[in-house]
């Protein structure tokens, strides 16, 4: 998962809610629910974005899915990002997109609920097997719109720590039991990277520096720094935001880290030794175990470490939503409703597979799920997540996290110095803060 730029277009909520746009030569028209499919049987089409190693874990519970109920489920993939969450504002705003889809729950208000989405009833879900208490108060008060529910969360996904056994009990850094020492502060922290580094050679971890967005908003938080938008300004504790921009300078600058490195180069340098440890989400487990398998890489994984006091890190939710529709048939809204709840209760797989934590408590606090390696070293992650800033161009895939990101990369190479990328980004956010929300 990256960090891509701009939301959707410029649209007028006009525009949005009567569906011209949609109409006009984005081949929408038809994609709306339709019973009586193959075989007679109830359709139900989907959305989603996920066309990394995720998805074809998505595609193999579709499949049970459709096994297990009869549903003639068609889902469709689209590109990560900004063409996802066009395509689904487009739909929606014509009452013609998909039954449901899957989005990133940070993006939930930049989608206008209340006119883009169709609400989901307790009722329905409870008639589907599912429960309120059965997900975390944080993340499900996140749902709801103006008291409405507007999305069931499937996970929870986050910036974590890899590591690499063998470079690391070389360098002394485990603890007996072949778990990754735990540190408290950025200097402890420091002192393990160079121990590291000391037996590769070359870094003691491996970083996205094109997407800094994500260290920067874990050492943020770290600090209980808050970053509030108003209509015309915002308030950011300049101070919180300079030390967390100082450890990024500061790991670089000493050759903890690579100074340049995009998302292909940082889990290589991870595969090949160069980087005893890597930061990255939690969805990067397939390819690391995929690497195992071919050459050898005794790996495991841990929460971010504590910079700042605890171990918050930067991180998102998929959940499933129900684009607005013009009329609904009944059939298809209660498939469409079971295919959630069949994702829910199923998502053992998901996580054991994709890496990221089911949302769903009665999987993840089962005993299967507990003993899941290595997914239960850093469960706790769940409790840490932080998501990004509360404001449309805000969230995954959109603007703040991708072009303050750009800054970062210049802290990372060396090119701006802590001082310079904290006015740089701040410079981006009143930029951003006088641009019109494309769904107003």
């Amino acid at each position: 998962m990256r960090n891509h730029p701009s939301p959707p277009g410029v649209l007028s909520r006009r525009t949005l809610l009567t569906g011209t746009a949609a109409a006009a030569g984005l081949g929408l028209a038809g994609c709306g629910s339709i019973t009586g499919g193959i075989g007679g049987g109830t359709t139900v089409k989907q959305w989603n974005l996920l066309a990394g190693s995720d998805g074809a874990i998505m595609t193999t519970m579709h499949e049970q899915f459709m096994e297990e109920t009869g549903v003639d489920l068609k889902a469709t993939t689209f590109a990560w990002g900004t063409p996802f969450y066009t395509k689904l504002v487009m739909g929606a705003s014509g009452g013609n997109a998909a039954d449901v889809a899957t989005i990133h729950l940070s993006r939930l208000q930049s989608l206008s609920p209340s006119t883009l989405l169709d609400a989901i009833e307790i009722d329905e879900l409870v008639e589907a097997g599912l429960d309120p208490e059965d997900f975390t108060a944080d993340i499900w008060d996140r749902c709801f719109s103006d008291d409405r529910l507007y999305a069931v969360p499937l996970d929870t996904h986050a910036l974590v720590n890899y590591y690499n056994r063998t470079v690391c009990e070389q360098a002394g850094v485990l603890n007996p039991d072949g778990t990754l020492l735990e540190t408290h502060g950025v200097e402890e922290y420091f002192d393990l990277l160079r121990a590291v580094k000391d037996v590769t050679g070359e870094y003691g971890t491996s970083l996205d520096t094109n997407a800094g967005w994500r260290q920067f908003w874990a050492w943020y938080r770290q600090q209980d720094g808050e970053w509030i938008f108003h209509e015309d300004g915002f308030e950011l504790d300049d101070d919180k935001a300079l030390n967390a921009i100082d450890t990024m300078w500061r790991m670089a600058d000493e050759g903890l880290c690579p100074r340049i490195s995009d998302g292909g180069a940082t889990a290589a340098n991870f595969e090949n030794g160069a980087g005893g440890l890597v930061q990255v989400g939690n969805w990067e487990i397939t390819r690391f175990r995929a690497f195992n398998e071919a050459q050898g890489l005794d790996f495991s994984m841990t929460e971010m470490p504590d910079f700042f006091g605890n171990r918050r890190t930067q991180g998102d939710c998929h959940a499933f939503v129900l684009p607005r529709h013009n009329s609904w048939d009944d059939e298809v809204r209660k498939a469409t409703v079971d295919y959630v709840a069949f994702m829910l209760q199923n998502s053992f797989q998901w996580g054991a597979g994709a890496g990221h934590t089911p949302a769903y408590l009665p999987v993840t606090e089962s005993t299967e799920y507990q003993e899941l390696e290595p997914n239960a070293e850093y469960s706790g992650v769940v409790d840490n997540v932080q998501f990004d800033p509360d404001v449309w161009f805000a969230g995954s895939a959109a603007r703040l996290p991708d072009e303050v990101g750009q800054v970062f990369a210049g802290v990372y190479s060396g090119a701006n110095d802590p001082e310079t990328a904290l006015a740089a980004i701040k410079d981006v956010a009143q930029t951003m803060v006088e641009l019109p929300n494309p769904i107003d």
